[in-house]
């Protein structure tokens, strides 16, 4: 029997809507990459934005151009690994669940990878701007600047929680008592 293009495009439809409420498919191992990934991420933040970052500064002999050094290459290092975790949270997504649709993981997946491209490519230059300024030993006192990546940063963190939520939600069995 011969399936008619249009009989094609509403099953696509009714599996989108499937899709959509049901729990996460796949195999075990990439479904839970969609939690672990952003449980990495989140690591990160935490260690070296909120806890490195800011004791870097109150550690003895440690300057503010030798703390803007080191911090320049840890942050950069840090950028790297949030950008191969973006792509293979991007990649796992589209494994699991096919072409970008309204649902709730796709649409956390995108502002993750919005606030990451905005922290990369427009507030990352203008600290390096700002940074390499204190280095040549032209300090102009305070900046705010620090303020945008810390705000991306607090967006990341926000987003990569709703994210584990949801998807922690989309794992777990609607009935209670199948948990045993």
């Amino acid at each position: 029997m011969k399936k008619t293009a249009s009989s094609n495009k509403s099953a696509g439809k009714s599996s989108a809507r499937k899709l959509a409420s049901e729990p996460i498919g796949g195999g075990r191992g990439k479904r839970s990459l969609l939690f672990f990934l952003p449980a990495i991420w989140l690591g990160l933040i935490i260690g070296i934005s909120l806890i490195e970052a800011p004791l870097k500064f109150t550690a003895p002999g440690i300057t503010i151009p030798l703390g803007l050094g080191i911090g320049r290459r840890v942050f950069f290092a840090m950028n790297i690994v949030e950008v191969i975790l973006a792509v293979v949270l991007i990649t796992t997504l589209v494994r699991l669940l096919g072409r970008p649709s309204r649902q709730k993981l796709w649409g956390l997946g995108i502002a993750i990878s919005v606030v990451l491209a905005i922290k990369i490519l427009v507030i990352r230059p203008i600290l390096n701007i700002r940074t390499d300024a204190v280095l040549a030993g032209n300090f102009a006192g305070g900046s705010t600047t620090h303020y945008f990546y810390v705000a991306a940063d607090a967006a990341l963190f926000i987003l990569l929680i709703t994210f584990m939520v949801v998807v922690t939600r989309r794992l777990l069995p609607k009935n209670p008592q199948a948990l045993g």
